[in-house]
């Protein structure tokens, strides 16, 4: 049970994360309370990435590393349990 838990809350994490960069290519209103959301919980993820790993030629890999240390954290995490 706390394997599934733990295995759904970092795909879900992973899946914020995607939406995110589907979302950066088109505009929208961030003021809008699920972009806030979206944005709320995936900016202290991806900051520190952000900080690390500039942009190269106008595109940001952030949330492509963050995106592969989240999996790396989840089969680590679940193979402990």
């Amino acid at each position: 049970m706390l394997y599934q838990l733990v295995n759904l809350i970092f795909m879900l994490l992973s899946l914020l994360i995607f939406v995110r960069v589907l979302l950066s290519w088109v505009r929208v209103n961030p003021y809008n309370p699920l972009i806030r959301l979206l944005y709320d919980v995936t900016d202290p993820i991806l900051t520190p990435f952000q900080r690390i790993i500039p942009p190269a030629g106008g595109l940001d890999f952030s949330p492509l590393v963050a995106l592969i240390v989240i999996d790396l954290l989840r089969r680590l995490v679940l193979s402990l349990l």
